[in-house]
C-alpha cells in the first residue's frame, strides 16, 4: 500500500525526538510437546497452538482436497465464495486462520515466516493422513501464496500434488527502491509497534465495492497494521521471490493486470525466475485486481481454478492463458500508469 508517506512522517518525527515504541514483536512458539491433530473446528499444532479451521464439503464424494491459505490481515472466511464453487464441482476445501490473523491468539502480532511455513506443512500432513487417496493441493492467496512458494522450496511439503497461487506476495526488497527499504528499516528499528493503515491512499484492491465494504466491516479483519508485522511480511516475500527458482511441483499462478497491491515489477521478476521445467502455468487477467477470487469477474477465475484442479493439462476456460508469452512480455515491458507505484508499500490487505 502507499505507506511510504506515513513512514516518512514517522522518520521525521523520530528525528524530532519522538520516543521509540519498543522492540519488534514476534510471537513466541511453545515447545513441540504434543502430536498435531485435526478436529472439526480447529487444527492443533505441536506446540499446542489452536488454529481455527473451516471446511466446505461437497455433496458427492470428493474428487480432490484443497488447503487454502489466506492473505495478510485476512482470515479463512475470505475463501467462502471460492469454496462454494469448488464444492459444487466435487472439491473438498479446508482453510485455517494463520497465526496472528483471524480468530487466533495474539492477533496482529507477526508469527514469523518459519512458523507460518511450518504450520502449513503440519496442516498439509494432517490432511494427507485424513484423505490418503485424494489429490491434495495447496491454494495460497497473496501472503498465503508467499507461504506456499517459500514452503515448497524448503523440505518437501508432505505429498502435495500441486499448488495454486493467486496474486502471490513476492514484493521482495530487491524490487523496492532504496527509500522504501530505508523507511522500513528505520520504522522497524525505532517504532515497530506503530500502527499504519491504507486509508486515503487511493488503492483499489478489487472492483467489487459491495464485497469490499462488507469485508471492511468484518471484526476479524486487521485494519491497523504494526510496522514490525509489515517488516516480517517483507522478510517472507524476500524468501518467496527467491524460492521461485526452485518451484518443483505442478503450479497454477494467477495475477490481475490491475493489481495495485503486489506491483508488476516483482511479479515480472518472479516470472523471469521460474524454472523452465514445464510444470507451471500462468494466467494474466486483463480485468483482474488483487482480490481475484472476489472481484466482479470472480466466476471466471473460479472456473480456471476448478479446471486446473481437475485436469492440470486441460485448457483454462477463461482463455487468459492464450498467447501468454507475448502478453506477459508486453505487460512487463510497458510503463505502468503510476510509475510502478513506487510510492506504495508492501500490501496490508489480503
Amino acid at each position: 500500500m502507499r505507506l511510504l508517506s506515513l513512514l516518512t512522517i514517522l522518520m521525521l518525527g523520530t528525528l524530532l525526538g519522538i520516543a521509540a515504541c519498543g522492540k519488534p514483536a514476534v510471537q513466541e512458539s511453545g515447545d513441540a510437546s504434543q502430536a498435531a491433530r485435526l478436529e472439526a473446528d480447529a487444527a492443533y499444532m505441536p506446540d499446542g497452538t489452536r488454529l481455527p479451521i473451516r471446511r466446505w464439503v461437497p455433496e458427492q464424494e470428493a474428487l480432490a482436497v484443497v488447503l487454502a491459505l489466506h492473505g495478510f490481515n485476512d482470515y479463512s472466511k475470505s475463501f467462502d465464495q471460492l469454496a462454494h464453487t469448488l464444492t459444487a464441482d466435487g472439491i473438498l476445501v479446508y482453510a485455517y486462520d494463520q497465526r496472528g490473523f483471524g480468530d487466533t491468539e495474539n492477533r496482529g502480532i507477526w508469527a514469523g515466516a518459519n512458523r507460518l511455513i511450518e504450520d502449513a506443512r503440519t496442516v498439509t500432513g494432517l490432511l494427507r493422513e485424513a484423505h490418503p487417496d485424494k489429490p491434495l493441493y495447496i491454494l495460497g492467496k497473496s501472503m498465503g501464496g508467499a507461504v506456499t512458494l517459500a514452503g515448497l522450496a524448503r523440505d518437501p511439503i508432505p505429498d502435495v500434488d500441486g499448488a495454486v497461487m493467486v496474486a502471490p506476495a513476492v514484493w521482495a526488497r530487491s524490487t523496492m527502491p532504496w527509500y522504501q527499504r530505508a523507511a522500513l528499516w528505520v520504522g522497524n528499528k525505532v517504532a515497530p509497534g506503530r500502527k499504519v493503515t491504507g486509508r486515503g491512499l487511493g488503492i483499489r484492491p478489487t472492483d467489487n465495492i459491495p464485497m469490499l465494504r462488507e469485508w471492511g466491516r468484518d471484526p476479524l479483519i486487521i485494519r491497523e497494521t504494526r510496522i514490525d508485522a509489515v517488516h516480517g511480511l517483507t522478510n517472507l516475500m524476500d524468501e518467496a521471490l527467491a524460492a521461485t527458482h526452485h518451484l518443483s511441483v505442478p503450479s497454477l499462478i494467477l495475477y490481475g493486470e490491475h493489481d495495485q497491491i503486489v506491483p508488476r515489477r516483482p511479479t515480472c521478476r518472479m516470472l523471469s525466475q521460474l524454472p523452465d521445467n514445464g510444470i507451471w502455468r500462468f494466467a494474466l487477467y486483463q480485468d483482474g485486481y488483487h482480490m481475484l477470487t472476489r472481484d466482479l469477474q470472480a466466476e471466471v477465475v473460479h472456473a480456471d481454478i476448478v479446471a486446473w484442479l481437475l485436469d492440470r493439462n486441460g485448457q483454462l476456460p477463461s482463455g487468459q492463458e492464450q498467447r501468454m508469452e507475448a502478453r506477459t512480455s508486453r505487460f512487463c515491458e510497458q510503463k505502468p500508469e503510476t510509475e510502478e507505484r513506487e510510492d506504495t508499500y508492501p500490501p496490508i490487505v489480503g
